[in-house]
């Protein structure tokens, strides 16, 4: 396998793009969240399509207008299109061999993903979506339905039971915590609506990932479905998938895909 920098013009700025080449026909487009470049943070997305081209798939990422190593100006995601668009040409330019590609965006590179209607991959891996509006206020506190889920977790747990009866849990805290999950879930923002029609228009393969234990992918899940077929939860990860099982998981789950297309 080799690594070949690379760049790219998109509405004339130049962009930077990395290729890990591999003999596959299926390629595999990492869009980058946030203003985070295309090594990904601690260089977790560099590792990762290292070990992704030696499975024998092609990885290609790419920095956005703005971001990075990068010209032009930064819009955000919402305006980020057509450097997805750029960047899916920019790879099959240079991978000739690659025939279909499979997106994979993290967090508001998901959310772009959908709003660009699957910006013409083959298939789709979309992990912790962003749906949280600008003038919304964000806090630390989870949305009702994953408060009742982890008490309904602590009710199956003896020790908790017992905790509870020997007087080892808060009960000014608890009963805070109870109020909250009682509320009824927040009204879906303007953003998931454009995120759902734009999903609503992709034939091919899309799968939702969702650490569970992530403020964003508990929120997403708050305002989608949590019924969708497509939704896949890892148990107890975190945003970025830091811990070696819940990035092994990522990975099986992006090379599943792969082989699927």
């Amino acid at each position: 396998m080799s690594r070949l920098p690379g760049t790219f013009v998109c509405d004339g700025a130049m962009l930077a793009c990395t290729l890990d080449d591999a003999p596959g026909t299926t390629g595999l487009l990492i869009v980058s969240g946030g203003n985070e470049i295309r090594s990904g943070a601690f260089g977790g997305q560099a590792d990762m399509a290292a070990r992704i081209a030696a499975a024998g798939f092609p990885v290609f990422r790419f920095d956005r207008r703005g971001v990075g190593d990068s010209e032009g100006e930064n819009r955000g995601f919402r305006h980020s299109a057509e450097d997805i668009a750029a960047a899916l040409a920019a790879f099959r330019g240079q991978a000739a061999a690659v025939t279909r590609v499979i997106a994979f965006g993290n967090c508001d590179a998901a959310s772009a993903l959908m709003l660009a209607g699957g910006a013409g991959c083959a298939g789709l891996v979309l992990s912790n979506p962003w749906t949280i509006e600008d003038s919304d206020v964000v806090d630390s506190t989870p949305p009702p339905e994953a408060v009742r889920a982890r008490y309904l977790e602590k009710l199956k747990n003896p020790r908790e039971i017992m905790r509870l009866a020997t007087g080892g849990v808060n009960l000014a805290k608890l009963a805070r915590g109870v109020v909250h999950a009682l509320k009824p879930p927040p009204p879906p923002s303007g953003l998931a609506a454009e995120m759902a029609a734009g999903l609503a228009g992709f034939a091919g393969d899309v799968r939702i990932l969702l650490a569970t234990a992530d403020r964003t992918a508990q929120v997403f899940e708050a305002a989608w479905d949590s019924s969708d077929p497509r939704i896949r939860r890892c148990e107890g990860a975190g945003h970025a998938y830091v811990e070696p099982e819940h990035r092994g998981w990522l990975e099986a789950e992006l090379l599943e895909a792969l082989r699927a297309a």
